[in-house]
């Protein structure tokens, strides 16, 4: 991994989650904020729940990173193989961004529910009502379990990375890039719904994603046809 992708991770998921992740995860922040979060608690009180809340989801997704980073080495045979892999995280991504833009629908095709299943309503009834630190934890990782595409575009790019450390880092990062806009969210609820501030965001992420993507695609591309060279630039 080089340092220009972890920043452009940063980016990317900074900006989106202002857009797709209020979209997506907002109506549970909510949700806590008014069922688990008293009123009269002093801010620091609420913000460290909120921010328990969000390692609960960083939590997951970077044991998604792990899993996904680890599959990817598993998979990954050769160094043209790797190439592959980073020219399909690519074009996951291009097709991301043109869906942040609502030129297509993929993120919402490839996003299905299981907040209907029983099991994960009765964990969720059980979390909500409790207001014990270590229930926002387990909140926010229930959360993270959540499909979304937004999130699998980063978990393909951690497979990319064919290494369950980097893989995790990957999705670390991108979890942590999260937070403010969700964090804020239980405390300024009418700001962050705002549609036009929401839009720019949505739109600033879509073109970072298709820009990241064809990099992507490109580093892919000179790891297949130029495994060696390729190989030698990664250190």
């Amino acid at each position: 991994m080089e340092s220009i992708n972890l920043i452009t991770i940063i980016g990317i998921a900074f900006l989106g989650s202002f857009g797709h992740c209020i979209g997506m995860c907002g109506g549970i922040v909510i949700a806590y904020s008014s069922k688990k979060i008293d009123a009269h608690q002093k801010r620091f009180s609420q913000a460290i729940s909120h921010i328990v809340y969000s390692l609960g989801r960083v939590t997951t997704y970077v044991s998604f990173g792990v899993l996904f980073g680890y599959l990817g080495s598993v998979f990954t045979f050769s160094n043209k193989a790797y190439g592959i892999l980073d020219f399909l995280a690519g074009i996951l991504m291009i097709l991301a961004g043109l869906s942040l833009l609502g030129k297509i629908g993929f993120l919402n095709k490839i996003e299905y529910s299981i907040s209907t299943m029983k099991w994960y309503q009765d964990i969720f009834k059980s979390l909500i009502v409790s207001k014990s630190l270590p229930s926002f934890y387990g909140l926010g990782m229930l959360n993270g379990l959540l499909p979304c595409g937004f999130v699998y575009s980063f978990a393909f790019i951690a497979a990319s990375t064919a290494s369950a450390f980097w893989g995790g880092i990957v999705m670390l990062i991108f979890g942590i890039s999260t937070i403010p806009a969700l964090f804020s969210l239980g405390f300024f609820v009418g700001l962050l719904k705002n549609f036009s501030f929401r839009d720019i965001a949505m739109r600033l992420a879509a073109i970072l994603v298709i820009v990241y993507g064809s990099i992507t695609i490109y580093n892919g591309y000179e790891f297949y046809t130029q495994p060696l060279k390729s190989l030698q630039n990664c250190h």
